[in-house]
C-alpha cells in the first residue's frame, strides 16, 4: 500500500466524499432538522458538489494549491456555519502542506491538526461541545498514535476513520453547548451532531480512497 497520499489520490478521495455525501444527505439534513436549521445535508450537497465541478475543470500542481482550492471553494458555496469551519479546515490543511504533488503520513498528520486547530480556532468548540470537533479531534489523536506505533499509513488512517465515527456516535447523548444546537438545551441529547456525521464521512472516505492501495 502506498505510503504516501499524491494529488490523484487526494481528488479520488475528495469525489468520494462528495458521493457519500449526496448519499447521506437526507439523513444529514433528519439530524439537523432534530437540533439545527435542518439544512446541513443540503448544503453539504451543495458544496462537495462545487469541489467536484472545481477538480473535474482540472486540478493540477500542489497539494497545497489543491487544498487551498477546496477550502476557498467550500466556503463560498456552503450556507451556515458548516461552510465556514468546513473551509477552514482544508485551508489550514493548506497552509500546513508541502509544495509538493504528495503528502507523507506526517505530512499527513500536521496538516490534519492544524485543520483541526482551525476549526477549534473559530469555533471555539472542545470534545464533548456536540460538533463536529467530537468526531475530529479523536481522529487526528488516534492517526497520531498509530503513526507513532509504526503502523502503516492505511492503517493509522483507517484508526482515524474508527476514531471518528466513535465520536460521532458519542454526541448522542451530549447536551450542545455550542451552535444552533445549544439554544435547545437539555433538549438537544439523544441526537447524533451533524456535523460530527459529516465529518465522519470525511474520513471514512479518506480510508476507503486509501484502503483500495491505488493513487
Amino acid at each position: 500500500m502506498p505510503e504516501t497520499l499524491t494529488i490523484d489520490a487526494l481528488q479520488k478521495w475528495l469525489h468520494r466524499f462528495a458521493s457519500e455525501i449526496t448519499r447521506e444527505a437526507d439523513w444529514l439534513t433528519e439530524l439537523d432538522s432534530a437540533i439545527g436549521d435542518a439544512d446541513h445535508g443540503t448544503n453539504m450537497v451543495r458544496g462537495t458538489a462545487a469541489v467536484v465541478t472545481k477538480l473535474d475543470g482540472g486540478m493540477t500542481g500542489t497539494v497545497q494549491e489543491l487544498l487551498k482550492a477546496v477550502g476557498m471553494t467550500l466556503v463560498s458555496t456552503v450556507g451556515g456555519a458548516s461552510g465556514s469551519l468546513y473551509g477552514t479546515f482544508f485551508i489550514e490543511m493548506a497552509r500546513n502542506s508541502p509544495s509538493d504533488a504528495q503528502l507523507n503520513g506526517s505530512e499527513l498528520e500536521s496538516a490534519l491538526h492544524a485543520g483541526v486547530n482551525g476549526i477549534i480556532a473559530r469555533g471555539h468548540a472542545t470534545v464533548g461541545d456536540k460538533t463536529m470537533i467530537d468526531a475530529l479531534e479523536p481522529a487526528v489523536t488516534a492517526l497520531s498514535e498509530s503513526l507513532a506505533d509504526g503502523q502503516q499509513l492505511q492503517c493509522s488512517i483507517a484508526a482515524a476513520a474508527a476514531a471518528a465515527t466513535t465520536g460521532r456516535d458519542s454526541t448522542k447523548p451530549l447536551v450542545a453547548r455550542k451552535g444552533r444546537a445549544s439554544y435547545l438545551g437539555e433538549r438537544s441529547a439523544g441526537h447524533i451532531d451533524p456535523g460530527a456525521a459529516s465529518a465522519a464521512i470525511l474520513l471514512a472516505t479518506l480510508a476507503a480512497s486509501i484502503g483500495e492501495g491505488t493513487p
